[in-house]
C-alpha cells in the first residue's frame, strides 16, 4: 500500500470515529428544548451521520478497491463543514467557541487531504 493510500485510510478512520461518536451522541441526545418536528429531523440526520461511519469504515478497510467513493466521502465531509460555516455566519458561533472550531477545522481540511492523497494514490 502506498503512503498516499495510508494517508487516505487514516483520514477515513478518523472520519469514521467522528461519525460513529457524533451520530450516536446526537441520536441519543436529540434536539432538547425544541419542537417535535425539529427533534425528529435532528435524530433522522443523526442516523444519516451515523451511517456515514459505516461507509467510511468500509471504504478505509477496502481502500485499495476504492475509486469515486473516496471523493464522495470527502465531498460529504466538506459539505458538512460548509453547513457549519453557514450556520455560524447566520446565527453566530456556539459556545464554547473552541469546541466548535475544533469540529469545523477538520471538516474543512480533511476533505482536501483525503481527495488529494487519493488522487496521488491512483497515480502511484
Amino acid at each position: 500500500m502506498s503512503l498516499a493510500q495510508h494517508i487516505v485510510q487514516v483520514c477515513l478512520f478518523l472520519v469514521t470515529a467522528i461519525a460513529f461518536l457524533g451520530g450516536t451522541l446526537q441520536m441519543v441526545k436529540g434536539q432538547p428544548h425544541t419542537t417535535p418536528e425539529l427533534d425528529n429531523v435532528h435524530r433522522f440526520l443523526a442516523g444519516v451521520y451515523l451511517s456515514m461511519g459505516f461507509i467510511g469504515l468500509w471504504a478505509a478497510i477496502t481502500i485499495r478497491e476504492q475509486g469515486a467513493l473516496i471523493y464522495l466521502i470527502a465531498l460529504a465531509v466538506l459539505l458538512g463543514g460548509l453547513g457549519r460555516l453557514l450556520s455560524i455566519a447566520k446565527v453566530g458561533m456556539p459556545q464554547p467557541r473552541g469546541v466548535w472550531l475544533a469540529y469545523l477545522v477538520p471538516e474543512l481540511v480533511l476533505p482536501f487531504v483525503i481527495a488529494g492523497a487519493h488522487y496521488l494514490s491512483k497515480g502511484a
